[in-house]
């Protein structure tokens, strides 16, 4: 029997990350492509198609068999169709875009939200691994995250929850992307933490990303320093209100800082430990994720291999099948 591979596929604002995935997690041929926006919608679309198509190829260059396509995707995705939500891509609203794809293609095809589908990366083949209660959070230009309740992968009632991102940490604060105030996201982001630091630096220079802020907080530059602390301050709050409320055996942190150092975790975790309740908070471990910018298609993959088994995207992943 020729060797079951799944591809995955994760689309963001600019670009299309594509892989593909054996059963075991790993990452045999990846590729990535500026996303074309000019054709709009059906450009996209067919743009996807063909990623899958390339994908394919490379399978059967390796004499495997390829079981299906998983597409993680920005927004309100239920049941295969992106219900809208992904402001940065024209169109994508009430579109059975699983459908579409498999009837261009003719491999089965799973669409959910793009950081569900991290989440279950993470899960099914990273940090969390062999647990059945998580949170996993994206920290980046904004905050996602995608829960994992009693060994299944949780949405809300029709996948419109899990915005972990616009939980409230300070009732009428500032504004938020989403229209709301006071949100997770607008206080611990990377985005926000720039922004505090450039307040702080009251004068006119280079602009700075997360790297580079970094590096001046581990060089104690002042404004970094501060920075950075109310930055650590801000992820606890929002953190220890997940434990809280869920108490997981993991929290799981990635994004981009999350890979700055050991140090990250351990000033997030050391504030954490003063905020969430005792109890809840027993037997939780907040770690840094172990997949990186690969965790979408993984998950995607790993998707894929739940729906090949007969469970559908939502439900228990077997973890023997690994």
């Amino acid at each position: 029997m020729k060797e079951q591979f799944a591809i995955g596929i994760d689309v963001g604002g600019s670009a299309l990350k594509c892989g593909v995935v054996a059963k075991d997690g790993t990452l045999v041929h990846c590729f990535t492509e500026a996303l074309i926006k000019t054709k709009g919608e059906a450009g996209i679309i067919e743009q996807i198609a063909g990623c899958i198509g390339q994908a394919a190829a490379a399978v059967q260059l390796k004499d495997g068999a390829v079981c299906g396509a998983g597409i993680g995707f920005p927004g309100i995705v239920e049941n295969n169709v992106v219900i809208g939500g992904a402001d940065n891509l024209p169109g994508f609203e009430q579109l059975p875009l699983g459908y579409l794809l498999e009837t261009q293609t003719g491999y089965p095809t799973v669409v959910d939200n793009d950081a569900n589908m991290m989440g279950v990366g993470e899960w099914v083949y990273g940090a969390a691994k062999g647990c059945t209660d998580i949170v996993f959070l994206t920290v980046g230009t904004g905050i996602g995250g995608a829960l994992i309740i009693n060994n299944r992968l949780y949405g809300g009632y029709r996948n419109r929850g899990t915005e972990l991102g616009h939980i409230i940490i300070r009732h009428q604060g500032a504004s938020c992307s989403c229209g709301s105030r006071g949100c997770f996201e607008a206080y611990a982001s990377v985005t926000a933490l720039i922004s505090h630091y450039q307040s702080l630096k009251q004068e006119a220079g280079e602009p700075v990303d997360g790297r580079q802020l970094i590096e001046r907080y581990l060089q104690k530059e002042a404004a970094a320093v501060t920075a950075m602390e109310q930055h650590f301050d801000h992820m606890a709050a929002g953190i220890a209100g997940y434990i809280n409320i869920f108490s997981p055996q993991k929290i799981v942190v990635g994004g981009g800082i999350s890979e700055a150092g050991g140090f990250y975790m351990q000033e997030v975790t050391e504030r954490v430990g003063q905020l969430a309740m005792p109890a809840t908070s027993l037997q939780t471990t907040l770690v840094a994720a172990a997949l990186g910018n690969k965790a979408g298609l993984q998950g995607c993959a790993a998707t894929v291999f739940q729906q090949q088994a007969g469970y559908d995207p939502v439900t228990v992943y077997n973890h023997s099948t690994n």
